[in-house]
């Protein structure tokens, strides 16, 4: 079934709300951990309708990928995730791409390092 927006891919339109599970599994972590975030980072606030269900707006999955840019790319922790998010004085850098998933860490392509992982764990298993 063709999408409203005319794609033939099933997705939703670029300026659509996303549920829980769908940003879940756009960035990468489980449910739990946006409802986590939601709690330490008081600039994500998802909309809440009928049932308590979460509804994330552009701007909040904008904030939640940055988030999540900071904790498991950057290595932030929560905390300096907090302060670098409300310090407007900070340079963070941002996404790699706008799907959620950065393709460097500090300068290293995000494959290589995949591959080295994987190197690693052969020599040592």
């Amino acid at each position: 079934m063709a999408a409203l927006d005319g794609s033939h891919d099933g997705g939703k339109a670029s300026g659509a709300m996303l549920s829980i599970g769908e940003l879940a599994e756009r960035i990468g972590v489980p449910t739990h951990v946006l409802r986590y975030w939601e709690t330490r980072f008081p600039q994500l606030k998802p909309l809440q309708r009928s049932g308590r269900r979460r509804y994330y707006r552009a701007e909040d999955v904008a904030l939640a990928e940055r988030i999540h840019h900071l904790l498991h790319v950057q290595g932030f922790t929560v905390d300096g995730a907090r302060k670098a998010l409300s310090d407007t004085s900070v340079e963070v850098a941002a996404p790699a791409t706008g799907n959620g998933v950065a393709r460097e860490a500090m300068g290293v392509p995000v494959e290589a390092l995949v591959a080295l992982r994987a190197r690693l764990a052969a020599a040592l298993g």
